[in-house]
């Protein structure tokens, strides 16, 4: 197309009238792809929209990529998404490299992307997407491996920022609740270069106190997604699932999850949650108070009862036992007391008296008739 310029328009013709500059549909839609196939290729970052893909028939993407004034329909080949290595979704910022088409039948504008990568947001997300797993498949995000935190905390650490309003909030919480909860401040930072590291110390010498507390909170305030990026750090990560004292977190607001939530003891979606759950309400330590008392009165009164019933059962067995040895007893005297020898104890003597006299008569039988014998001879 000699003598195409910038514009959009040919230089006119000497001596050629202006009706003879009328282009048709397709020829200026020819001129139009022809303009942007000679563009370079394009590297654009914008945000995703409108996902719908990979297609089921074809396999090819479509969608819009936007910023803050503009949005323009974007293609993606099959062969191109099927060397993705993630899945595209709506609201992520990606950079797409590829060219400027225009679909000749219809007079649409796409560009179609050949490669693409994860961009600002996205970048982080992928990244911390891959920590996780990988603390994942070590075992630190397990519940089996979390510690315990008592139902009532008497003494509580809270590792955070003493200059911002969490601290504030997490005091007038737990005053609210339970003024009796013996809260221990440890200052770091929570945000920017050296955080990870404040946060690390300050969550060792929280656990190191003496007496040691029955939990640490680990909380901040919320922010964006850059601003929670020290709770993503596997250092601090670990040394949360490392501590010997039972971690609750309270990072951000409901939909913030960090790295440190999962690993954590508890996770809770606010400080101020983190702070509620820690310190129950005197009013419901009244009812549990008063519920543990009914239940004590139940147990002890059934206790009672059944012990009552042993008793009276072993009295019985007590009292058959008794009786039956007495009657024994009562049946070995009487008969001891029919013997002649303790009805009469002159018995014996007689006895023994009558068995002389018998054998003195034999005795004198016996002699009267061996003189007889002998007279005889």
């Amino acid at each position: 197309m000699p003598g195409w310029n910038l514009t959009g328009t040919a230089p006119r013709a000497q001596g050629a009238s202006e009706g003879d500059e009328a282009l048709s549909v397709s020829q200026a839609v020819e001129m139009a792809a022809s303009a942007l196939d000679a563009l370079p290729l394009l590297t654009v970052i914008g945000e995703v929209t409108g996902f719908r893909g990979p297609n089921a028939r074809s396999g090819h993407c479509y969608f819009q990529i936007k910023d803050d004034a503009c949005a323009v329909d974007c293609i993606i080949w099959r062969g191109s998404y099927a060397k993705r290595s993630f899945e595209l979704r709506d609201g992520m910022q990606v950079q797409f490299t590829g060219n400027f088409n225009l679909y000749k039948a219809t007079g649409r504008m796409s560009f179609v992307a050949k490669s693409f990568t994860l961009a600002g947001e996205g970048l982080l997300r992928q990244q911390v997407a891959a920590l996780a797993e990988k603390l994942r498949l070590e075992g630190l995000c397990d519940d089996a491996r979390k510690l315990r935190i008592p139902v009532f905390c008497t003494r509580v650490a809270v590792v955070t920022s003493l200059s911002g309003a969490v601290i504030d909030d997490v005091k007038r919480t737990l005053r609210r609740r339970n003024p009796l909860v013996e809260l221990i401040c440890v200052g770091a930072k929570v945000q920017g270069d050296g955080a990870p590291a404040e946060l690390i110390e300050g969550l060792a010498r929280a656990a190191a106190i003496d007496p040691a507390p029955d939990c640490i909170l680990l909380v901040r305030g919320g922010g964006s997604f850059e601003d929670l990026m020290t709770f993503n750090d596997e250092a601090l990560a670990r040394a949360v699932a490392s501590c010997p004292v039972p971690v609750v977190t309270g990072i951000g607001h409901e939909p913030d999850t960090s790295i440190c939530d999962m690993v954590s003891d508890r996770r809770c979606s606010t400080p101020t949650a983190a702070a509620e759950s820690v310190a129950p309400a005197m009013s419901d330590l009244v009812d549990v108070l008063d519920a543990r008392e009914r239940r004590m009165v139940t147990a002890l009164t059934g206790t009672v009862r059944a012990a009552s019933s042993d008793v009276a059962a072993l009295r019985e067995r007590a009292d058959r036992a008794f009786g039956g040895y007495m009657s024994r007893l009562a049946m070995a005297l009487d008969a001891a007391a029919a013997r002649p020898c303790l009805r009469d104890p002159a018995w014996m003597v007689d006895r023994r008296l009558a068995d002389l006299e018998q054998s003195a008569d034999r005795l004198g039988g016996a002699a009267a008739r061996g003189g007889v014998e002998r007279g005889g001879a």
